[in-house]
Order: C-alpha cells, then structure tokens, then sequence
C-alpha cells in the first residue's frame, strides 16, 4: 500500500475544473517531483493531498485513512519564504511555532529546536531575525520548522524557485542529505526540469485544461539515475540527458 494515495481525484475551483479525476500513488520514502505548466494543478495537488482543499470528487488517503483536514504528520513548505516566517520571531522562536502549535511541553523545546538547527546547519543563527537572513537561510528555517513536526510527509511548493542559481544546487543537495538522514517522503513541486530530475525518483506531469480525451495525468516517468546525486556528473549522465529532452518536449508542446 502507498502512504499516500490519490484515487480519482477531481478539483473544481470558481466552476472551472482544475484537476481531471487522477489516480496516483506515493510510496514511503519515495521523493516525486511534479511538473507542469502555469494553471495544471500543480500546487492544488499538494493542497489536497495535504487537507487544504476539498476534493470535488474520488478521495485522498494516507496510510489507508482518508484526508479530512491538515494533519501535523504533514509538512508544507512554501515557496514565499520571507512570509511563511514571522519577522519578530527569532530562527528559534520560528522554529519553536511548530512545537506550540504539537503542544510539547516548553521545556522539551530547546533540545527539539537545537537539534533541527544543527541538522539544517543553522545553528549559529538561532538568536538572528528573519531580516537578518540571506533568502537560502531564511528557506532553510522554514524547512527546519517542518522537520521539527517529524512529519511522515514532506510537501514543498517550489520552495527554491525564488533563489540564485548557486544558493538553489546547494539546498537542492541539502534536502537530498535531509531526506535520506530523516527517510522523509516527499512531493515536490517545481517549473525547473533539471530540479525535478536532480531530486526525484519520479516525476509527475501534469497538463493544464484537462479534457475527457486529455485527463490532467500526462506522464509518469521513473528517475533512475544513480545516488547519491552530483551536480555535476548526474546533469552530464546520458539519462539525465534523455529525460531532461522527454520532459522539454512535453512542456514546450503543452
């Protein structure tokens, strides 16, 4: 059984629909990258699979339980990460929102908020305001925030979509070291065809406008490049090269 199962899930936002019914599976440990033009349903994805939005029709599960609302065994990361934190909080005191709201008692806290900090190498910043950041350390918080839930599942949202290409590959290879060291799952959402081969071991894509001849699941294509990943040596393996021309000729025709 998948941890996470979408079983012909449709979503209609202001009369229009979104999603076309789509079925598709994420196993545990499984990272999938989902891609797609402007407007295919992308984020809206991660949105239902994670509570947010009600499905017009067929249903989430997770672990064999349906997806009635957010639950703390999932985590969001946003790609505006200068306004999921807040500015008068310090990194610690962001961090620590994931634990007041999980109710730990305050004084477990410090132990919880050092160890993330230190996982996310942040912890020479603990007592600095998000204004005080550069944008990858201010991402790198909000991941924090998330790993101190201990979530079953990772959902991020073109967290690095707004940072320069450099600070981008080094958290790309940051999250890779996370998600091995925590055995995270993950969906990731991206624009960027080499972000989605780099990361994942599937990707998703998706088509906008959906029709009854042209549902909103285009492609379902298994990464099976080599880890760990390089930036380097996987961007010139002959796979990633093929992949990278399958996925652009899909985009650039859709």
């Amino acid at each position: 059984m998948s941890l996470l199962q979408f079983d012909r899930v449709a979503i209609r936002l202001g009369g229009r629909e979104i999603l076309s019914p789509t079925s598709l599976g994420v196993d545990e440990g499984e990272f999938v990258c989902v891609i797609g033009p402007s407007g295919c349903g992308k984020t809206t994805l991660l949105r239902a699979a994670t509570g947010f939005v009600t499905p017009a029709g067929g249903e989430v599960r997770r672990a064999g339980q349906p997806v009635r609302g957010p639950s703390r065994e999932v985590a969001f990361v946003f790609q505006d990460y200068g306004r999921a934190l807040l500015p008068w909080r310090t990194v610690a005191q962001n961090v620590s929102l994931a634990l007041e709201a999980a109710k730990v008692a305050a004084e477990q806290r410090p132990a919880r908020i050092a160890e993330v900090l230190k996982t996310v190498g942040l912890s020479a910043h603990a007592d600095k305001y998000p204004a005080q950041l550069s944008g990858g350390m201010q991402q790198r918080v909000q991941i924090a925030r998330c790993l101190a839930q201990r979530p079953q599942l990772l959902m991020m949202d073109e967290p690095f979509g707004a940072l320069d290409a450099m600070t981008r590959e080094s958290l790309q290879d940051e999250l890779l070291r996370l998600v091995r060291e925590q055995r995270l799952t993950v969906m990731f959402v991206t624009h960027d065809l080499e972000e989605a081969l780099y990361l994942g071991d599937r990707v998703i894509a998706l088509r906008a406008n959906p029709t009854a001849e042209r549902p909103s699941l285009a492609a379902v294509i298994d990464v099976t490049l080599p880890r760990p990943r390089d930036q380097l040596a996987t961007k010139e393996h002959p796979e990633f090269l093929r992949l990278r021309r399958e996925l652009y000729q899909f985009l650039g025709h859709h």
